[in-house]
C-alpha cells in the first residue's frame, strides 16, 4: 500500500526523526494524533482495511510537518489580495493546499503594509481561516516599518504605530492575529511592542534603520523574533552593530531566515546556524503569489513584482519582493550549505511552532498531532499527512 493510500487511524512503518533521534520502527496514528512510537522490527501481517499499516520506502525519512510563519500566498494567489468572503476562502484554500502538498502542514498568512482600514478588512477576510484552523494566524508586515528600509512595501502606506492604529489592528485581530512587524526606530515603536505583547502577539523587528540600542530597546521591551534577520534592515557593520548584532546578542529571541539561496548565502545561513542554532532560528519562505507558478509580472499589495528564473523583484528592479520558495525548498538548500539535516528540520517546524505558541505539534512525540512529511533520499517531499490524514 503506497502512503496516499490510506485515511483515518493506521500504522507507518519506517525511519522517523524524533526530539531523541532517527528511530526506524512504527508510529501509530490515531484520531488525528500520533499514539505511539515504537522502534525495531515490526510485524506488518496484521494490517487491515480499517486500521492498515504503511510501509514507508526503505530509503525515507519522515520529519515533522514544516511550519511556516512567513508566507504571503503561493500558486497564483496572494492573502489578502480579496476581501469578499467566498472569494477569500477560496485564495486560502488553494495557497494552503499547494504549500501543503511541498510539506508545510501549518501556516500563517502575513500581509503587507497597506493603510489601516484596508488591513481590517483584510484581517476579517482571513479570520475564518484561522477560526477553522486552515491558517494558524496572520501575521501583518508592516505599515510600520522603515521607508529607508522598506522593501516591497507601497512607501505611501508607511505610519508610526501610534497607539490608536495598533488598538485598530489589535482589535480587528483580537483572536486571529499572530505577529505585527514593526521598526523599532519609529515614533511610538516601543509602547506599540508593549501593547502587542499585552495582547499575546509576538512582536517582530524587521524593516528597520535601527541601531543596535534601539534594537535592543524593542528586546527589551518584548520584542521576541527578527523578521528575515539580513533583508530589509540596516546591515552589520564593524562600527554600528544595528539590528543584526542585536539579534545575535538577544539569547531570548528567534531570528527568521529565507535561505532560498537568493535572500540569503549558504555561509550565512551556515554561520547562523553555527552561531545561533535551531533553537534560535525559523526558517521561513516569505513566499509570494509566483511560487509554484512560471516567471511572469505579479502583484504584491500594490506593488508590481516581475520574476524571471523565479527571482522576485519590484517591477523597477530596485529590490527582492518576496519569495518563490517552498519550505522543502529552504530545507533542502541549508543541508546542501551544510545544515545538519536535524537542525533544519527544527527550524522549520519545532521553534516556528514555539514561537506561534502551537504546543501541539512541530516534533514527531506521542500525543502531538500527526503533522508529517516524508522525505525521499534527496531530502524532498514523497508524502504529507495533515492531522492524521495523506494529502
Amino acid at each position: 500500500m503506497s502512503p496516499r493510500d490510506a485515511r483515518g487511524g493506521h500504522d507507518l512503518v519506517g525511519s522517523f526523526l524524533t526530539p531523541e533521534g532517527i528511530v526506524r520502527g512504527r508510529l501509530r496514528v490515531a484520531g488525528g494524533l500520533i499514539t505511539e512510537i515504537v522502534p525495531g522490527t515490526v510485524d506488518v501481517g496484521d494490517s487491515t482495511k480499517e486500521h492498515p499499516t504503511v510501509v514507508l520506502p526503505h530509503d525515507s525519512l519522515a520529519v515533522p510537518g514544516f511550519v511556516d510563519m512567513h508566507v504571503h500566498g503561493g500558486a497564483g494567489v496572494t492573502f489578502g489580495a480579496a476581501t469578499d468572503p467566498d472569494a477569500a476562502a477560496a485564495a486560502v484554500q488553494v495557497a494552503t493546499e499547494f504549500h501543503r502538498q511541498n510539506g508545510t502542514t501549518t501556516m500563517v498568512a502575513s500581509l503587507v503594509s497597506a493603510p489601516i482600514d484596508d488591513l481590517v478588512r483584510q484581517i476579517a477576510a482571513l479570520a475564518p481561516a484561522v477560526r477553522a484552523g486552515t491558517l494558524a494566524g496572520v501575521h501583518v508586515e508592516g505599515p510600520f516599518l522603515s521607508d529607508a528600509w522598506r522593501g516591497a512595501h507601497d512607501p505611501a502606506h508607511l505610519v508610526d504605530p501610534s497607539p490608536e492604529r495598533v488598538g485598530r489592528l489589535l482589535d480587528a485581530g483580537a483572536d486571529v492575529m499572530s505577529c505585527i512587524t514593526l521598526a523599532p526606530e519609529r515614533p511610538g515603536a516601543l509602547a506599540a511592542v508593549r501593547d502587542l505583547v499585552a495582547a499575546g502577539v509576538v512582536a517582530a523587528i524587521g524593516h528597520t534603520a535601527a541601531t543596535y540600542d534601539q534594537a535592543q530597546a524593542a528586546v527589551d521591551a518584548g520584542a521576541t523574533l527578527f523578521t528575515h534577520l539580513f533583508n530589509g534592515m540596516v546591515p552589520l557593520h564593524h562600527r554600528q552593530g544595528g539590528p543584526v548584532l542585536a539579534a545575535q546578542s538577544s539569547a531570548g529571541t528567534v531570528v527568521e531566515l529565507i535561505a532560498d539561496g537568493v535572500h540569503l548565502s549558504d555561509e550565512i545561513v551556515r554561520w547562523q546556524f553555527e552561531a545561533l542554532g535551531p533553537r534560535r532560528i525559523a526558517l521561513v519562505t516569505d513566499a509570494m503569489a509566483a511560487a509554484g507558478c512560471p516567471d511572469g509580472v505579479y502583484r504584491l499589495g500594490a506593488m508590481d513584482v516581475v520574476v524571471e528564473d523565479a527571482r522576485a523583484y519590484l517591477a523597477d528592479g530596485s529590490t527582492l519582493a518576496g519569495s518563490t520558495a517552498t519550505m522543502q525548498d529552504v530545507v533542502r538548500r541549508c543541508v546542501d550549505a551544510g545544515v545538519p539535516l536535524a537542525e533544519a528540520i527544527e527550524a522549520s517546524s519545532a521553534t516556528p511552532a514555539a514561537v506561534l505558541g502551537l504546543a501541539d505539534r512541530g516534533l514527531l512525540r506521542v500525543g502531538l498531532r500527526a503533522d508529517i512529511a516524508v522525505l525521499d533520499a534527496g531530502h524532498r517531499v514523497s508524502a504529507v499527512m495533515h492531522t492524521g490524514a495523506w494529502c
